[in-house]
C-alpha cells in the first residue's frame, strides 16, 4: 500500500507523544513493506520566517492557499492508496483536505486531542473540565482567551474550527480516535458516527523490562498544568510529611513550569528533577520505576506514557477520567485516583509502594495487556484495516468497518 503521512510537528524543545506516534507509525508500516512519504511541516521553522510572515501566518491557520498547491501537486505526481493527516496546525491547515478531495484520493486522521471541537483541544479551562464549546460556535474559547491565555492567539483556532468544521466531517473518510473516552465526546458533539473508529495507539516493545521491585517513581511529560504537575507536587509534599514512600520521585520533561518544579525540587533528597530525557533515557527510566503517575487533569485523549509503562511490566498510577479509565484496570494493572485531590493521588501512589509483591503482579497484568492490545502488531493490524475501509468507501464499496472501531481485531477496550 502506497500511504502519504501528513503532519505539522510540534516544537522539538518539548516533548511531543503526536510526534513519537507519526514516526512509530511510520517506521512500522515501512518495516512491513508498505511505502510510505511524509508531507510535513516543522513548528521549528516558524522561528526563521520573515516578520512579516510571522505576522501574517495567524491569517493562514483557517486555510494555507500555498500548502494546497504544493500538496496537490505533490498528490498528482506520487499518486497514493490514501492520505493519512495527523496534525495541521499551524503551518499546513484544513487547506490540505481540499487538495486531497481535487486529487480524489482517500483520507483518514487521527485526532490526538479534541481540536474538532475545542479550540485548544484540551477540553480544559482554568484547571478544570470544559465543554462550553463542545457542539456549540467557539466564541467562548475567545472569549476566554483559552489557547495560550490570549483571547487573539485563539482567534486563528476558532475561526478554523467554525470554518472548517464541515469539511473536516464530509472530507475525512475515517477519523482515529485514539480513545474510547474521545469517541464518546466526538460522537456528543456531533460528529458523525459512522466515521469515528476506535484506533489506540500502539508502542513498540522496549528493550528494557523491569527487573526487581523498582528504584523511583516516575513523572514522565510535560510540565504543564494540564498534566497534572502542579496536583502531583501537592500530593508528593503530603507524602514527604508523612515520612516518604521509601523511594524518590524522578520528574522529567520540560514546559511551562519548569522553573516551578525546578525551585520545587531544589535541595530535597526525596525528588530528582532531571530536565529533558531522550527515547533511551525515557525506556530506562521507566524499567526502573516502582510505578509511572499520570495525574493530568484534562481529559487525556488517550495516554502514551501510561500504555509505554505497561510493555516495560510497569503500573500506573493514573487520574480516574479521560481514556485512563480504559488503559488501567483499577487494582489490576495499577491504580486510578480521582481526578484533581492531590489526598486521592497520595493515597495510591503510598499503595502501589507499599506492596512489591501486590505491584510485581499488576506489572505483570500490565504486560499482559499491552501484548494484546497495544503491541506492533496489533496497531499495524488496525492501521491498515483503517486505510482499507476508507478506500473502500472512496470507491463506492461502503463501509467494511465495525461502527465504533476494529474491536474484533483485538480488544481495543
Amino acid at each position: 500500500m502506497h500511504v502519504l503521512v501528513l503532519h505539522n510537528r510540534y516544537a522539538s524543545a518539548q516533548p511531543s507523544g503526536e510526534n513519537k506516534v507519526v514516526d512509530q507509525e511510520v517506521a512500522l508500516l515501512r518495516e512491513a513493506g508498505h511505502r510510505v512519504e511524509v508531507f510535513e511541516r516543522r513548528s521549528d521553522d516558524i522561528a526563521t520566517l520573515s516578520l512579516l510572515a510571522k505576522v501574517a501566518l495567524p491569517l493562514l491557520v483557517p486555510w494555507n492557499p500555498a500548502v494546497r498547491s504544493e500538496l496537490a501537486a505533490r498528490l498528482r505526481t506520487s499518486r497514493p492508496d490514501v492520505v493519512h493527516v495527523h496534525n495541521v496546525f499551524p503551518l499546513l491547515s484544513p487547506a490540505v483536505l481540499a487538495a486531497c478531495a481535487d486529487a480524489g484520493v482517500p483520507v483518514v486522521a487521527t485526532l490526538h486531542n479534541y481540536t474538532q471541537v475545542c479550540p485548544p483541544g484540551t477540553l480544559q479551562r482554568d484547571g478544570r473540565p470544559c465543554t462550553e464549546c463542545v457542539g456549540s460556535a467557539p466564541l467562548p474559547a475567545v472569549r476566554h482567551g483559552c489557547y495560550r491565555n490570549s483571547r487573539l492567539a485563539t482567534v486563528p483556532l476558532a475561526v478554523s474550527l467554525s470554518v472548517n468544521r464541515r469539511r473536516w466531517w464530509s472530507g475525512v473518510e475515517r477519523f482515529f480516535c485514539i480513545s474510547a473516552a474521545q469517541r464518546d465526546v466526538l460522537v456528543r458533539a456531533g460528529m458523525p458516527a459512522e466515521r469515528l473508529a476506535v484506533k489506540h495507539n500502539f508502542v513498540p516493545d522496549p528493550d528494557a523490562r523491569r527487573a526487581g521491585d523498582g528504584e523511583h517513581l516516575l513523572y514522565l511529560g510535560r510540565l504543564a498544568e494540564a498534566k497534572g504537575v502542579r496536583l502531583l507536587m501537592a500530593a508528593w509534599d503530603e507524602i514527604a510529611a508523612g515520612g516518604g514512600v521509601g523511594v524518590p520521585l524522578v520528574v522529567a520533561g520540560t514546559g511551562p513550569l519548569e522553573p516551578e518544579v525546578t525551585a520545587w525540587a531544589a535541595g530535597r533528597d526525596d525528588v530528582r528533577y532531571v530536565g529533558l530525557y531522550d527515547a533511551e533515557e525515557c525506556r530506562q527510566a521507566i524499567a526502573r520505576s516502582v510505578a509511572v503517575v499520570a495525574p493530568s487533569t484534562w481529559l487525556e485523549a488517550f495516554g502514551l506514557v501510561v500504555v509505554e509503562a505497561m510493555a516495560a511490566g510497569v503500573p500506573a498510577v493514573a487520574a480516574g477520567h479521560g481514556a485512563f479509565v480504559e488503559l488501567v484496570e483499577d487494582g489490576v494493572t495499577g491504580l486510578l485516583h480521582r481526578p484533581g485531590e492531590p489526598a486521592s493521588l497520595a493515597s495510591c501512589i503510598r499503595r502501589i509502594a507499599a506492596e512489591p509483591a501486590r505491584n510485581q503482579e499488576m506489572g505483570q497484568a500490565a504486560r499482559r495487556r499491552y501484548e494484546q492490545g497495544f503491541s506492533p502488531a496489533v496497531g499495524l493490524e488496525r492501521l491498515v484495516e483503517g486505510y482499507r475501509t476508507a478506500i473502500a468507501v472512496r470507491s463506492g464499496g461502503g463501509d467494511s468497518a465495525p461502527p465504533i472501531g476494529m474491536e474484533s481485531m483485538g480488544g481495543s477496550k
